[in-house]
């Protein structure tokens, strides 16, 4: 089984910001793809996974990786073994920002 989520769509990111939390218990692995919408505005950011057991509390997982830094540019990530809920968590200089379109890529 597989399935593609949007978890944040046309949203302008800045200083700590987060995708909606997505329930994937089911899946195996995940591929977190962040593309930027427009050029970023500073410095682009970076990007953490984190997991958490109830989508109400949550830990950074411990992949993280540079938020993509030209328009159409795409970053991602992969992980496994993350328990039953995903989100991406950003951080960004202050005056710095970057729209984005987030999705996960499950298969179980």
């Amino acid at each position: 089984m597989s399935t593609t989520a949007i978890v944040t769509r046309n949203v302008d990111w800045s200083d700590a910001a987060t995708s909606e939390p997505y329930e994937a218990g089911w899946a195996e692995t995940a591929v977190i793809f962040v593309r930027a919408l427009k050029p970023p505005v500073g410095k682009p950011g970076r990007a953490h996974v984190e997991i958490s057991p109830d989508g109400m509390r949550w830990v950074r997982e411990g992949t993280s990786f540079e938020l993509p830094a030209e328009r159409d540019a795409i970053a991602f990530a992969r992980v496994s073994q993350f328990g039953n809920w995903l989100r991406l968590a950003c951080d960004f200089d202050e005056g710095s920002s970057l729209r984005v379109l987030v999705t996960l890529h499950l298969k179980s």
